[in-house]
């Protein structure tokens, strides 16, 4: 069994602080080789993912790594002590000339290390965004292999890799629920088509796109709904499998920060794998991010076995649970877009996205309304002064107790009062006041806030100096939005005392 990494960097761009690598907050595709050099070599994590998805990135990734930092590199050899993973574009949802790109990729990298005498082939893993059915995962093993065999008919390239590994990256709720049925789907492909059974898999679970379609609790609850699924996959077939979650530093997006590793361990019990964002990174200081990635390097491998089962009766509970929040969530989305839109066209980019046009890219959409992606959308909330985290969350929890679910919400989310009172600290109560006049749908958030209060035991609200802090410049944002004045500024400050722009 080769070793699974415990700690993967990404570039999620939703640092509000400069990187401590570049100095600068904009990091570009040209600086993302160091960066990667750099998060391996400084700050220990284990894995790098190299992202295809909706941005511009570097080809020539193996041969720089290798070129300019041969001596770590031979020490730390990458596809056996270190992992370098593409996440490739979902060619159902993006345009496809990418994907050909990064498989020649992966297979002229096999040629590089073997020309440096590395470990070969040093990348064997692609990620599948939003993925949906087995199918798609089967059509990019076909593909794969048609490549392979096109690269060895016309350049006399011979590959070791004789197929990929697939990691689908889950992040519709819906899917996330039955997800494992995919997984049993796709190993019988396997069996059937190349006589192979895999060892493990390496399974991913999305935190941010499930919150931002479905709403915070939706996405906590399918989040360990799938966990418990996945290991059930493994009792039933003997394949090994590794979770992996995929979450930004602000508690709607997840909550994995340098703050939060105790919590973490405990929230995400039985996975593998978590991600270090850019925010994580940049955003706090540096010996405490070292001391957090190492503290999960050693941690998460003893933590997989302890993961929350979810009862088939359970699950079905929560798929009811979740279909009806998700509703009442996306309704007040639809009617408050409009303005998340507008304050997300004032927060900064730091990497070098595709723009979102036609098949070139993607936005995400909630219902009938196109939305920002997941970093801006939090941000932009959080900027009003109003954390994505309270949106229907209040209303779910009084539809919990009516079901008689709220126990079972509490054993497995047992950092939900943590993170409901995290996020509370960012509300300005005078800016939902005024918004409320402008649109009744905030209203209901109105009334979350009351029943969020009430399972807390507590009211909510900024506590210390940095939070009163954050306030005023959300009061500076939403009177500027009234003036049709720019406040990118106010934007950027509170980012930073929150320590993520989104």
């Amino acid at each position: 069994m080769r070793s699974i990494p415990a700690t993967m960097a990404t570039q999620h761009p939703d640092n509000a602080g400069v990187s401590c690598f570049t100095g600068g907050r904009y990091i570009s595709a040209q600086e993302e080789i160091d960066e990667c050099f750099k998060c391996f070599s400084e700050l220990g994590v284990q894995e790098f993912m190299w992202d295809w998805e909706g941005k511009f990135v570097d080809e020539a990734v193996i041969d720089r790594l290798y070129n300019l930092y041969h001596d770590f590199f031979k020490k730390n050899q990458i596809g056996k002590d270190l992992f370098l993973t593409f996440r490739v574009p979902n060619i159902w949802i993006e345009s496809s000339h990418k994907l050909p790109r990064a498989f020649m990729n992966m297979i002229s990298a096999e040629h590089a290390a073997k020309t440096y005498q590395f470990h070969s082939p040093p990348l064997f893993e692609v990620i599948l965004p939003m993925t949906t059915s087995a199918s798609q995962l089967e059509y990019l093993q076909q593909t794969f292999r048609k490549t392979v065999a096109a690269t060895k008919d016309i350049f006399d390239f011979e590959s070791a890799l004789e197929r990929l590994e697939v990691i689908p990256l889950f992040e519709e709720y819906e899917t996330m629920a039955d997800a494992d049925q995919i997984l049993h789907t796709y190993t019988d492909f396997l069996k059937r088509e190349y006589d192979y059974t895999p060892e493990y898999m390496r399974v991913f679970i999305a935190r941010s796109d499930p919150a931002l379609n479905a709403g915070f609790l939706t996405a906590k609850l399918a989040c360990k709904h799938a966990i418990s699924s996945y290991h059930r996959f493994e009792r039933e077939t003997g394949i090994k499998v590794f979770p992996w979650v995929g979450g930004g530093a602000l508690p709607f997006r997840g909550g994995i920060n340098p703050t939060n590793v105790e919590a973490n361990l405990e929230e995400y019990k039985g996975s593998a794998t978590l991600t270090v964002q850019s925010a994580f990174r940049y955003d706090y200081p540096l010996e405490q991010v070292k001391a957090a990635i190492a503290q999960y390097n050693e941690q998460l491998p003893l933590n997989l076995d302890k993961w929350v089962e979810v009862t088939e009766s359970e699950g079905e509970a929560i798929k009811v649970f979740n279909r009806q929040i998700a509703e009442v969530y996306q309704a007040d989305i639809e009617k408050l877009a409009g303005t998340v839109n507008t304050i997300a066209r004032q927060l900064p980019s730091h990497r070098e996205r595709v723009q979102h046009i036609g098949l070139f890219g993607y936005s995400r959409g909630v219902g009938e309304v196109t939305l920002p992606r997941a970093i801006k959308f939090t941000g932009s909330l959080y900027s009003l002064g109003v954390p994505p985290e309270l949106i229907a969350t209040g209303r779910a929890l009084k539809k919990a107790k009516e079901m008689g679910i709220l126990e079972l919400i509490d054993r497995l989310c047992p950092q939900l009062r943590r993170d409901l009172n995290r996020a509370g600290h960012y509300l300005n109560r005078e800016n939902l006041e005024l918004l409320t006049k402008q649109e009744s749908t905030w209203k209901n958030v109105q009334e979350d806030v009351e029943a969020i209060q009430e399972y807390l035991g507590q009211d909510i609200g900024p506590e210390r100096a940095h939070h009163m802090i954050h306030r005023n410049f959300t009061s500076n944002i939403f009177h500027r939005l009234q003036l049709g004045q720019n406040f990118s500024e106010d934007v950027l400050h509170a980012a930073e005392i929150r320590k993520s722009l989104g």
